[in-house]
């Protein structure tokens, strides 16, 4: 029990620190001190590039033997695209391994190595390293979607919008049944000198905001934000769905009272959990959209 406390305790200031640097150098990693781990099944630290980032760790059900398949979800998490690691989000594949699905956690090259849209491009690389090679490890990639928190989503978001980032792997849109974005920045104005730094030049802000690439063929996205987010404006989310609309397209945002910034995606720890039903949302949405 003291153990239990302590880690908690450590948990909430990590979380603290977090919020007061809008998401920067302080992981999540004390949110796996506590966490209850299955028996899921770990490849670690497969390439699908040449640089020491460009490595994705995949985490697969321990029932899932045989031929047996399995949907697959790639997250990519946030850290304002300079920092964060994929050993820091163990928690999101222990909530969906117990649910069935293969689990996929890349890294990718940060700022200040890497500016816009190198991240990006990243992101699509190990999509598509995922689409390519995941059913040797029982993944169903009829079965694929993909997620991602803060900056995360907003990579993801653009490789589920912006047709070209696949279309350099030849890949299209329809590998992806569906996209969930948690407090995701997906229309905003760099206003900070890193951001400027790390998106610039200003001619070149309209390709970083996913909103710019609607055209009616992205896949289904729900969109989740918390109302107390100071972090990341709500109208990043509105104008998203605003654009999919327009052109006819499956959203849906959720909003939860009384939630900020890290705490959408710390509903998804289980001490957390009821805060907001964050992963419960997702997987009707997974159902959902799910092919037959």
């Amino acid at each position: 029990m003291i153990c239990l406390r302590k880690s908690l305790t450590i948990l909430v200031l990590v979380i603290g620190g977090l919020v007061n640097t809008a998401c920067t150098k302080i992981g999540l990693f004390a949110a796996n001190v506590p966490a209850h781990f299955n028996d899921a099944k770990i490849v670690r630290d497969i390439a699908y590039g040449q640089s020491a980032l460009q490595k994705l760790d995949i985490y697969i059900p321990g029932h899932i033997d045989g031929d047996e398949k399995a949907p697959v979800l790639v997250f990519f998490y946030g850290g304002r695209w300079s920092g964060g690691s994929k050993a820091q989000y163990k928690f999101i594949a222990d909530v969906f391994t117990k649910e069935g699905y293969i689990v996929v956690l890349p890294d990718y090259r940060q700022y200040p190595d890497v500016k816009f849209p190198a991240f990006a491009q990243d992101a699509a690389r190990a999509l598509a390293w995922v689409y390519q090679n995941i059913q040797g490890y029982h993944g169903d990639v009829e079965n694929l979607y993909l997620a991602g928190h803060s900056a995360g989503a907003h990579l993801a978001a653009l490789i589920a919008t912006n047709q070209d980032y696949l279309a350099k792997h030849s890949l299209s849109l329809d590998i992806i049944n569906g996209f969930v974005g948690l407090s995701g920045p997906y229309a905003f104005v760099p206003d900070a000198p890193d951001l400027e730094d790390m998106f610039g030049p200003p001619e070149r802000y309209p390709l970083m905001r996913a909103s710019n690439f609607v055209d009616g063929t992205q896949p289904p996205m729900l969109l989740i934000h918390g109302l107390d987010d100071e972090i990341v404006a709500l109208k990043n989310a509105e104008k998203l769905r605003d654009a999919i609309r327009r052109e006819g397209g499956d959203v849906r945002l959720v909003t939860y009272d009384g939630i900020d910034h890290v705490e959408t995606v710390g509903a998804l720890m289980w001490f957390w959990s009821y805060k907001a039903p964050v992963k419960d949302d997702m997987l009707v949405f997974f159902r959902k959209v799910r092919p037959e």
